[in-house]
């Protein structure tokens, strides 16, 4: 457990959102290795197939997502109010819901995954692996559910170092077996998700077994859980519109993939590259708004706004910068990290020519996720829900369609609509924030006689 109400902003910012990267880059690194290690020994059919399931998987975890987030909002604020009984009861009602919500997902997944290819316009060459691949990621939501909801609850009580050991050991897993499954086994496309549902289910049961040991507040105890009405619809009310806006992106990202699939397998193949490059590159300016939402969230419930204001600051000048050395990385060297997906250089030039594009303006996508780490730290989701909505679907998808079908451009329509889409929303975002109306969302206060120097 670690208190951020006290010490540096950027110092405590900083060492709390390293971790928590560095366990989200080992995670996209796992997806790199499983894309590369299909790409080069599948083909690019499979990795077509592959990159076609990512919009659909996020799709449907989106919602769940949001709750995860809004619980680990309630928990840092009541930890940050030394509410310690709170602190175990909602995370006990986050683990009970994310086990039966992962369940209800998995069936719903697997039923409908023919028609939402289908919908998605997939070429038919690709529906066979893309439809396997699918169903079987699926059947590991309930333990991908309850290692992200343990992730969430210790970011909540400010310990971010904790998961991502059991991602490092996950993802040496994944690697492993995919290797095995796919180069020993001949097992294709099924062996690339069968590993992934295997070292999702080795990192859950090491977390349970890590906070039954160390943790006496938040211990998993099937016996003893309770589930709290009230902390529930608190989280809801917190995540919600977070999960909304979660499931519209999503949804977005399904809109973008249908109109990527209409350009055929070659295109679908350099997207999916790129994607992936492109998730990695944007991981920096996501984990330090994660980190700035801990660390509002906790000085939200110890009432400390000048410390807010502060931590917003230098969340933004630190993942400005890191942005920047990441944009001129993938200007440079995106053809060759291209080239470890395949060696088509159709795809590679797609991918690259992508990769060019959206780079130059990941300073708006850093500006835009900073301003919202902090408004959602501060439990104020639902304007820039509103706002990530006009931006995605009144800008990004109607100009995606425009300008990749009615201008010369082609598919780089597609890739020109994101970076516009970052810059309405960070506008939009700016602007809540100067209107102050966050400072009123706090649902945990603490009070001055129950202020304690060190917590027991």
């Amino acid at each position: 457990m670690k208190d951020l109400t006290k010490g540096n902003e950027a110092k405590l910012i900083f060492q709390f959102a390293v971790p928590m990267l560095l366990g989200n880059v080992f995670q996209q690194l796992y997806q790199i290795v499983n894309s590369v290690i299909v790409g080069r020994f599948l083909g690019e059919k499979a990795l077509a197939a592959v990159g076609a399931s990512v919009p659909i998987i996020f799709t449907l975890i989106a919602l769940i997502i949001g709750f995860g987030i809004g619980a680990s909002v309630v928990i840092s604020q009541y930890f940050g109010a030394k509410d310690l009984e709170k602190v175990r009861r909602a995370s006990d009602t986050i683990n009970i819901f994310l086990f039966f919500a992962g369940i209800v997902l998995s069936i719903i997944g697997i039923l409908c995954s023919g028609w939402l290819f289908e919908l998605l316009q997939l070429p038919q060459e690709l529906m066979h692996d893309a439809k396997l691949y699918l169903n079987i990621y699926l059947t590991g939501l309930v333990v991908m559910f309850g290692f992200n909801g343990t992730a969430a609850i210790l970011r909540g009580i400010g310990d971010s170092k904790t998961p991502l050991y059991f991602l490092i050991i996950s993802v040496i897993i994944n690697i492993f077996l995919d290797l095995l499954f796919i180069l020993v086994f001949k097992w294709g496309i099924a062996g690339a998700a069968l590993s992934t549902v295997i070292s999702q289910i080795g990192a859950f049961a090491t977390a349970i077994i890590y906070l039954n040991r160390n943790h006496h507040i938040i211990r998993f105890n099937p016996k003893q859980i309770q589930f709290d009405w009230k902390i529930f619809w608190q989280s809801v009310k917190i995540g919600l519109p977070t999960g909304i806006q979660q499931t519209f992106v999503a949804l977005g990202s399904m809109a973008l993939m249908g109109i990527v699939n209409t350009y055929g397998t070659v295109v679908i193949a350099g997207y999916s590259a790129a994607m992936r490059i492109d998730q990695l590159a944007l991981l920096p300016a996501m984990n330090f708004s994660a980190a700035l939402s801990g660390f509002v969230g906790q000085n939200m419930g110890a009432n400390k706004i000048s410390r807010i204001k502060a931590g917003l600051r230098a969340t933004f000048l630190m993942s400005a910068a890191v942005c920047l050395v990441i944009t001129i990385i993938v200007i440079f060297w995106g053809d060759n990290l291209m080239a470890m997906f395949t060696t088509n250089p159709e795809v590679i030039k797609v991918g690259h020519k992508y990769l060019i594009i959206v780079s130059l303006f990941y300073v708006f996508f850093s500006t835009m996720f900073t301003y919202n780490g902090m408004l959602r730290g501060a439990g104020a989701t639902l304007i820039p829900m509103f706002i990530t909505l006009f931006s995605l679907w009144l800008i990004r998808i109607p100009l995606a369609f425009f300008l990749s079908k009615h201008t010369s451009l082609g598919e780089e329509g597609i890739w020109w609509s994101i970076p516009i889409a970052w810059f309405v929303g960070t506008v939009g975002s700016y602007i809540y924030y100067k209107m102050g109306r966050w400072k009123t969302k706090a649902i945990a206060h603490i009070e001055p006689e129950t202020i304690q120097d060190e917590i027991a």
